[in-house]
């Protein structure tokens, strides 16, 4: 199969990344982790495969991760931590609303990671 028919495969359990909202890759996209320009070279995983980002997503349709050691939530600064759940939050319901658009890739992004990638690269 050509690797480009492998689809997104994770880096740490090599199974098919097949649902946008699972997608590591896309959330750290969406809430402005990771450069557009630098997108296609970043690798995938599982949002469950990174527990020290799934860790921050609270909602009730998505099961709770925990993340132990250095990184996990419970050993934070709280301020920190209710503004990154948020955040996190807000990038995956954003993936969520994703699987059904048409929305082009630069607009992926929350409002304020476009607006600041506008600052950054001039307007698009």
């Amino acid at each position: 199969m050509a690797k480009c028919d492998e689809g997104y495969l994770c880096e740490i359990c090599g199974e098919d990344v097949a649902d946008i909202a699972d997608s590591d890759l896309y959330l750290r996209y969406v809430i402005g982790m990771i450069d557009p320009e630098t997108l296609h070279t970043t690798p995938e995983r599982h949002l469950r495969c990174n527990p020290s980002l799934a860790q921050f997503i609270v909602h009730d349709d998505f099961e709770a991760v925990v993340c132990e050691g250095a990184f996990d939530k419970r050993t934070l600064d709280e301020p920190f931590v209710r503004q990154r759940e948020r955040l996190v939050t807000r990038g995956w319901l954003r993936l969520r609303e994703l699987r059904s658009s048409k929305t082009a890739i630069i607009d992926y992004p929350l409002p304020e990671v476009r607006q600041h990638l506008r600052n950054k690269f001039g307007n698009q």
